[in-house]
């Protein structure tokens, strides 16, 4: 079985982390932790601020770095637990990447931390998640913050 877990630096991912490590079967599962940095680039342009066009390359190559460390972090934790492990980092729009990634890699599940945002926060940043579980073309596994997992178990 192939598991992509797609994680930023969040204790909702964190919590992915941890819920997946503590699946009792390791044996046949490969895992890839997979991170993507939204660039950028794709917010600044040089004409609407030109005087930080100079500096987006050396903050994009400081965010890549970043990106691996925590990546690799949260692949040492998964292997530590048993599982096989591949790394990856990609940039560009989360939802899609994650949908590329594990169709390109054929995933059988993707496994994805959820904010819990709600209202305008969902709106306006919009639910990598909940895209993720519409659009992909595996099964897609959310993992939620414990605290809005007891909220919803107390109605």
């Amino acid at each position: 079985m192939k598991i992509l877990l797609a994680i930023d630096d969040s204790k909702f991912a964190d919590e992915a982390i941890r819920t997946l490590a503590a699946q009792a079967r390791t044996r046949g599962i490969e895992v890839r932790v997979l991170h993507v940095i939204e660039e950028m680039h794709a917010y600044i342009s040089a004409e609407m601020i030109p005087h930080l066009v100079p500096y987006v390359a050396g903050v994009e190559e400081e965010r890549r770095k970043q990106a691996k460390v925590l990546v690799h972090q949260a692949a040492q934790k998964l292997r530590k637990a048993g599982f096989q492990v591949s790394e990856a980092v990609d940039a560009g729009d989360p939802k899609a990447k994650i949908i590329d990634q594990a169709a390109k890699w054929r995933a059988d599940l993707i496994v994805v931390g959820s904010h819990g945002w709600k209202g305008l926060n969902r709106f306006l940043m919009g639910s990598v998640s909940e895209t993720v579980a519409r659009h992909a073309g595996c099964s897609v596994q959310v993992i939620r913050p414990r605290s809005a997992a007891k909220r919803s178990r107390g109605r």
